[in-house]
């Protein structure tokens, strides 16, 4: 198992990243032609080596979270970081489910005839090599890594340092599964280094090996990227969510909804951020809601509004509105109804993830359509902003760009397609 994170220079950096990206290439012209059930036999192997190797990945991951508590990480930014069996369990769950997947390489998107006889089919194909660049979650390296094989795409992973030992662990069950399945282990290769000239390289696009920048972590790490990078990027912007109570929601879900959008877990992107109440439902419902928060662990800070109806939260300042918390802390205002709410969320919102309350069925429709972000709910949690709640198995992540691949980026979204066209002899006059 590689666990050794090289302090190299960064000459011997660029060697180094251009040598991954040369095998990358190799590799993915073999996943390319690799028939499905040489790849799923290759998940199905992965799973097997990840439970087969949960006491070498807990006490990699056990030095990885004590270094974060020394360090002084967010409650929030630890838990994102922890593993314990239920989540291995998980990641060797989420393995499977990808390969119980369909198999997007080869699928017809499109068909049709054209006058002359010419037909012609849009085809799904491998992106080629893709470079995964993300922070603290370990098990990214696992979704990650099966989603590019299944889409028939070589991988780059680079985690963030806080979570090295845990990643690589993780890697070198993934290898095993390739290698078990006879595919070739360069198509998951981890960056071993944690030096940051490696994503400088990364972004460069290793002289054309790369064919795509997937970043996953905080707002710093994305504008890098999308700054830096000189080939396409899928961007996964921070997730400052909404709950926006309407004046014709049920109490009862309103609560439900708030409390689970925010305190499930409060270290996943699809966590709430802030909370908006209709104004028409201010005296009945926030007082209620906030309660419900409270009781759960929640800090609440509101307007000044807020506070004089509320005076147990604290007063929110600009800057909480625009903060990704990521922990047990929510910003709450008051709005006039649902173009407030829609005011609001453009003014704030990274477009991540939106979700609506209200029985109101005209409401719900203007706010669906009133807002330009990549997932947005009526009457349900934002916590099911997650590609596996979507059926779509396990994600790299959420793109909140609009072009290629928006909300979960799962398998379909890491392939592009090609024409195939076919004649009977035509030339064209």
């Amino acid at each position: 198992m590689d666990t050794v994170e090289t302090a190299a220079l960064p000459d011997d950096v660029t060697a180094l990243m251009l040598d991954i990206g040369a095998r990358a290439r190799a590799a993915a012209r073999v996943l390319a032609l690799a028939p499905t059930t040489q790849k799923n036999a290759a998940l199905e192997a992965m799973a097997v080596a990840v439970a087969r190797d949960e006491p070498a990945i807990l006490a990699a991951n056990a030095e990885d979270v004590a270094d974060a508590l020394a360090a002084g990480l967010s409650p929030a930014l630890v838990d994102r970081l922890r593993l314990d069996s239920g989540r291995i369990a998980g990641i060797a769950a989420a393995l499977r489910e990808v390969a119980a997947l369909a198999d997007p390489v080869g699928s017809t998107i499109a068909a049709w005839e054209r006058p002359n006889g010419l037909e012609i089919c849009r085809v799904r194909t491998p992106l080629g090599v893709v470079g995964v660049i993300y922070e603290s979650r370990p098990n990214v390296t696992a979704d990650a890594g099966a989603l590019c094989l299944k889409a028939g795409n070589a991988v780059i992973l680079r985690g963030g340092s806080d979570s090295a030992r845990s990643s690589a662990a993780i890697s070198a069950a993934l290898v095993a599964g390739l290698l078990e399945a006879g595919l070739p282990a360069d198509a998951i290769q981890r960056v071993p280094t944690t030096d940051r000239a490696a994503v400088g390289a990364m972004l460069t696009g290793l002289r054309g090996a790369i064919d795509v920048i997937v970043p996953r972590g905080g707002r710093s790490l994305v504008e890098r990227v999308q700054r830096e990078a000189r080939v396409p990027v899928f961007a996964h912007l921070e997730g400052l969510n909404h709950v926006y109570i309407d004046g014709a929601a049920d109490l009862a879900m309103a609560i439900d909804v708030t409390v689970n959008s925010k305190m499930r877990r409060t270290g996943v992107c699809g966590s709430a951020e802030t909370l908006l109440v209709d104004r028409a439902a201010a005296a009945t419902h926030l007082a209620p809601v906030l309660d419900a928060l409270a009781a759960a662990g929640c800090e609440i800070r509101g307007t000044a509004e807020v506070v004089a109806l509320y005076p147990a939260a604290a007063p929110a300042s600009d800057q909480d509105f625009d903060t990704e918390y990521l922990d047990a802390i929510l910003s709450v205002a008051l709005v006039d109804g649902v173009e407030g709410a829609i005011a609001h969320i453009e003014r704030h919102s990274s477009h991540h993830t939106e979700a609506i309350v209200t029985g109101d069925t005209a409401a719900a429709t203007r706010f669906l359509a009133g807002i330009d972000s990549a997932i947005l709910l009526h009457n349900a949690s934002t916590q099911f902003a997650d590609g596996g709640e979507f059926g779509m198995g396990a994600e790299i992540g959420i793109a909140t760009g609009k072009m290629h691949a928006r909300g979960p980026v799962g398998v379909e979204q890491l392939t592009s397609f090609n024409y195939r066209v076919f004649g009977t002899g035509q030339t064209r006059s």
